[in-house]
């Protein structure tokens, strides 16, 4: 019985690269020194929001929220359809590693 397939989002640290992608390209996703995902294909990729703006005047002295420093808002996203235990794998390595795509 194949594997089932569910769709993972994964945010890419370089988000320049995920500029390159298009949905059906075949990636590798590597954390580190290892491969954590390899040649699957890429099902979509969402549109990134504008990064934010600089503050309109010296007086407005607009910090970045913790919630921007702490995850989430770096690199791009891209949705890919791997088997359920890669997806925990993907999951597991954005933790510890920022996360980079290799076209295949």
């Amino acid at each position: 019985m194949a594997a089932e397939l569910v769709r993972a989002p994964v945010r890419i640290a370089d988000a320049a690269a995920v500029r390159l992608l298009r949905p059906g390209d075949r990636v590798d996703i590597l954390a580190a020194t290892r491969v954590v995902a390899s040649a699957v294909p890429v099902v979509a990729i969402p549109e990134q929001p504008d990064s934010p703006s600089a503050p309109a005047s010296p007086e407005d002295n607009v910090l970045p929220s913790a919630a921007a420093d702490a995850g989430g808002t770096d690199g791009a996203l891209v949705v890919l359809a791997v088997p359920r235990r890669v997806a925990a794998a993907l999951s597991g390595a954005a933790v510890s590693s920022p996360l980079a795509v290799a076209l295949c």
